[in-house]
């Protein structure tokens, strides 16, 4: 039987596959209980094991440097599991599986659950993990978190946040970059994980990490750029961010170090992962084990594309749900990542993405899931069963991104229209839906159904890697404006963002005004347009403490995420207004909730004033004033009841009640 019409067969009836000397059911073959480990080292042996239930056989080749010194062939086991040993001490040496579907032998490869691997990930390596624990590894811990309201996440890419001169970093591009203490920039400022402290975010946010296909880790100096979203093996760390690629130790040691250096400063850590394709179908480890199992197929036996990347997972099929779930666990346990961010999110199933917050939460209920509740094409399968944003509220525990709240704030994705901070009419509702958390809230009428159970499920942005920077998506739309006005508007988006009853998410740099050269997609260009020119730290320190006043702001006021679907709408009432690019809100009624009585936040999108009517009456303190952001107060302002107040234009006012 031909590979092509395996996969058709595959498709349309997985059972007449097997190969496997148990009998498959529900379609299914069966897979191990315990956890998958394709290489198990110790210095008397190693073991070996593989799931191919269509394979007739299955060997593994043992090398040492460049060379096959030794050939082992794999005997069948139990649950479709083949399985082998190699006596004695294999430490550093590499190995590939290979299969025989059909009398054709597969090309070979690393398998699927390899930990590590040679450059350019074309052999599994034999390692034993203890030793790339970098000192004092025993005792790290993740930061204690102890309400939702102290999460801001900042999503960074390494080569942007350190590849630039002005980041002063020893290790421009590289893990340890990203590790070091004490950077500065040219005018003595914080630059790396000491400006994130500083900012005071909580979680930092690690584009793709995992091991991808798109650049080559054998050239010294690599200064080619990707983002990563092009996965070649899971469970291991990209050689390019690593001082050695060569070295198979050296990215995990390196990437270890990292979340060490952020867990002792305060930082938790959250990776990127993107389970739904691989960059490759033909040439990755999921193909090469068991053709058209891994990918979700077309009849006519060509992969599913809902990825737009050329293929799709089966998140739905045994083994692949297993993958993915022992996968996360291995991040957790081994790196000590604290939360994952799950890139196309809509291509995994419901029932997947429920066992994997179970199963996380077994290990650490604080760990933060989120991700893209879209697919970039139609995926084929159920899309009732499928993580989309609109069923964010049946996967407790799981947030979305809200493009609602994106959208409504700075214009459509095409950057042809503006938005609310562009002063244009009609984003009122957009902008509420996303300042309570895309919750249902009875002062909300928005054109789609809430999709969230919980404010906690709203991730509430305005810009993040894809796309446009905030700064050029600005400059495009508003060239009339001057530089103040569009700095105005940046501060008005974040400050929306900051308020939201949901988690608060933002792009490295957007605090510090960068530009990308107005690309849109900068995916691969050059540093030229990615990395962050540092001197902006000194050029804008004051819409950079404009951004760390939010932060701060927060996280001094636990009112500003209630957590609590019914809490938001209990205690959240909408202020009238007949300004028709203005939202104001208030917290109201907090005794044992928050510090404060009241807190009133306008945000004024439009050009000209805003008025409000504050039903209370007091001496209320000013936090932020559409200039800067003090949580201590900057003045006060006495009112009485219902006394109308002005906002200026392109202007956020905060006032807190005591």
């Amino acid at each position: 039987m031909n590979n092509l019409l395996k996969k058709t067969l595959f498709a349309l009836w997985p059972i007449a596959l097997t190969a496997c000397a148990e009998s498959p059911s529900d379609g299914e073959w069966p897979i191990p209980e315990e956890p998958i480990c394709e290489m198990n080292y110790t210095p008397e042996a190693t073991d070996f094991a593989l799931w191919a239930p269509t394979a007739e056989e299955v060997e593994v080749r043992i090398y040492a440097g460049e060379a096959c010194e030794q050939i082992l062939p794999m005997t069948p086991a139990e649950a479709c599991m083949w399985r082998t040993r190699i006596e004695g001490d294999q430490h550093g040496k590499s190995y590939t599986f290979r299969v025989k579907v059909d009398g054709t032998w597969l090309a070979e490869s690393a398998g699927i659950f390899a930990r590590a691997v040679t450059a350019n990930g074309l052999r599994g390596v034999i390692l034993d993990l203890a030793t790339t624990n970098p000192d004092g590894w025993d005792a790290d811990c993740s930061p204690v978190l102890t309400a939702a309201n102290q999460i801001a996440v900042y999503e960074m890419h390494y080569r942007d946040m350190t590849a630039h001169p002005s980041a002063g970093s020893r290790y421009p591009g590289k893990y340890l970059g990203m590790a070091e203490r004490g950077t500065r920039s040219q005018e003595g400022l914080p630059t790396g994980l000491d400006h994130l402290v500083e900012l005071g975010v909580s979680h930092v946010h690690l584009l793709p990490t995992a091991d991808f296909g798109s650049i080559d880790e054998t050239i010294p100096h690599n200064d080619q750029y990707n983002w990563g979203y092009e996965p070649q093996h899971f469970n291991t760390p990209e050689g390019t961010y690593s001082t050695d690629a060569s070295e198979p130790a050296a990215r995990i040691r390196e990437l270890k170090t990292l979340v060490q250096a952020m867990h002792r400063a305060g930082l938790r850590v959250v990776l990127d992962v993107v389970y739904n394709h691989t960059t490759w179908a033909e040439r990755c480890g999921f193909e090469l084990t068991v053709p058209g199992y891994f990918y979700r197929m077309l009849p006519d036996g060509s992969f599913a594309n809902g990825s737009g990347c050329g293929n799709e997972t089966a998140s739905e099929r045994a083994m692949m749900r297993k993958f993915m779930v022992e996968s996360l666990e291995y991040w957790v346990r081994e790196y000590h990542i604290d939360g994952f961010r799950f890139d196309l999110m809509a291509i995994h199933d419901i029932e997947t993405m429920n066992l994997i917050r179970e199963r996380l939460s077994a290990i650490d209920p604080t760990i933060l899931l989120y991700g893209e509740g879209w697919a970039a094409m139609n995926p084929a399968y159920e899309e009732s069963q499928l993580a989309f944003k609109r069923y964010t509220h049946r996967m407790p525990g799981v947030a979305a991104f809200s493009d609602d709240l994106r959208n409504a704030l700075r214009g459509n994705l095409e950057c042809t229209v503006g938005g609310f901070i562009h002063g244009i009419e009609g984003n009122q509702e957009g902008v509420k839906f996303g300042l309570v958390g895309g919750i249902a809230h009875p002062e909300v009428h928005h054109y789609e159904a809430p999709w969230c159970g919980e404010p906690t499920q709203h991730m509430s942005y305005v810009t993040c890697h894809d796309d446009h920077n905030l700064r050029d998506r600005l400059e495009h739309l508003s060239p009339e404006a001057s530089e103040q006005e569009r700095l105005q508007m940046a501060k008005l988006a974040q400050t929306a963002v900051f308020t939201s009853q949901g988690l608060p998410f933002i792009f490295c740099g957007e605090e510090l005004y960068r530009t990308k050269l107005g690309e849109k997609n900068t995916y691969n260009l050059p540093d030229k347009y990615n990395a962050i020119d540092w001197s902006n730290k000194a050029r804008y320190r004051s819409f950079y403490d404009y951004h760390r006043g939010l932060i701060a702001l927060r996280k001094a006021h636990p009112a500003f995420c209630l957590g609590r679907a019914d809490r938001v709408r209990n205690h959240l009432e909408f202020l009238p207004t007949e300004n028709t690019a203005a939202v104001g809100f208030r917290l109201k009624e907090l005794d044992g909730l928050d510090s404060a009585r009241e807190i009133v936040v306008l945000l004024n999108g439009s050009r000209k004033e805003a008025s409000f009517a504050l039903p209370t009456a007091g001496r209320w303190r000013i936090v932020a004033d559409g200039k800067q952001v003090v949580p201590e107060g900057i003045g006060t302002l006495q009112t009485t009841a219902n006394e109308v107040i002005q906002v200026k234009p392109i202007e956020a006012l905060i006032l807190i009640l005591d």
